[in-house]
């Protein structure tokens, strides 16, 4: 068994550089928009739908498939999505403010 030894968050944050998470709203609301067009396009598809011998099927399975669908849609936009967070995000951020 390995040898573990504990770190305390004090010494952590003495000895250790923390980079400053940047966050821009603009982007996180146009990510979301993308997200939620991608949820609704997997729904079209067909993703989530009960199938029998599956998932067993059920009231369980039709209540919570949705928010399956959201986290995937979610993780695809995350991973780089269709490019519609991205034009939004260009779109808005040129615009002038009113």
């Amino acid at each position: 068994m390995p040898n573990l030894t504990t770190v305390s968050p004090a010494t952590f944050s003495a000895t250790t550089p923390l980079r400053a998470v940047e966050v821009d709203p603009l982007r996180d609301a146009a990510k979301q928009l993308e997200a939620s067009f991608l949820t609704e396009m997997l729904k079209s598809a067909g993703l989530g739908k009960s199938r029998e011998g599956l998932g067993g099927g059920g009231a369980g399975e039709e209540q919570f498939s949705s928010f399956l669908i959201r986290a995937q849609a979610e993780e695809m936009t995350e991973a780089g999505g269709i490019g519609l967070a991205e034009s939004i995000y260009q779109a808005l951020k040129e615009s002038p403010n009113d």
